[in-house]
């Protein structure tokens, strides 16, 4: 009988293009203060507070603002870092440092 065929061998063998160096598909986005010399004062501390809302060790983010989440974490001892509070404190009529990722850019 011959050996059996599979539909890959109907298909040429079509190598992937590398992506560009020091890329790879699985690597996570750079951790905060490697590659923040570039960014703004105000750049750096809305990123800080982009990673606090995608941390989900301090619980949900939807409805209650970034301070109140930070505080909601403090009172159940999660320890929230003290840079987002004291940015938080800084901008206290801000929008952009209030809200979370999911109240300014909603899906």
């Amino acid at each position: 009988m011959g050996r059996k065929r599979f539909i890959t061998d109907s298909y040429p063998v079509v190598k992937k293009r590398e992506g560009p160096p020091g890329h790879s598909k699985g690597e996570l986005a750079p951790e905060l203060g490697e590659d923040t010399q570039s960014l703004s004062q105000e750049e750096t501390e809305l990123e800080l507070l982009r990673q606090f809302d995608l941390a989900w060790q301090y619980g949900p983010c939807t409805g209650i603002t970034r301070l109140q989440r930070w505080r909601r974490a403090e009172q159940m001892g999660l320890k929230p870092p003290l840079e987002v509070y004291q940015v938080l404190k800084a901008h206290p009529e801000d929008p952009h440092f209030q809200c979370s990722l999911w109240h300014l850019y909603p899906l």
